[in-house]
């Protein structure tokens, strides 16, 4: 079955790093558009950071130069590596295929995993 799973979160302090995983099967991570979003506790649902399949990346500019994404073909995992870390990015954050095969959290929807940063 198709299927992308975020998974990885936790609770940090301000400054701190933490990678998240997006695991996945079915789709080829490496030929597919993934995506990530975040929910924040006021609910408002943002699109965190993209990488299209010819590699091209984009972020929100509230996570440029602290936020990246990498992935692992061989694990079919796309990551998001977050430096720097701090309150204002905790989220639910969700993953999502977006080309050729769609699934997974677009828009936050569905299964996410939480990011909590404490001063």
């Amino acid at each position: 079955a198709r299927q992308v799973v975020s998974a990885g979160g936790g609770s940090v302090q301000a400054g701190d790093s933490l990678n998240i995983s997006c695991i996945t099967s079915g789709i080829g991570v490496s030929d597919s558009d993934m995506v990530w979003y975040r929910q924040t506790p006021g609910n408002e649902c943002e699109l965190v950071a993209r990488r299209f399949a010819d590699g091209r990346e984009d972020y929100h500019d509230s996570v440029k130069g602290r936020f990246s994404i990498s992935q692992d073909s061989a694990r079919e995992t796309m990551y998001l590596q977050m430096i720097s870390l701090k309150v204002e990015d905790t989220a639910v954050y969700y993953c999502a295929a977006e080309g050729p095969i769609f699934v997974g959290g677009t828009w936050c929807a569905g299964q996410g995993t939480q990011v909590t940063v404490s001063s």
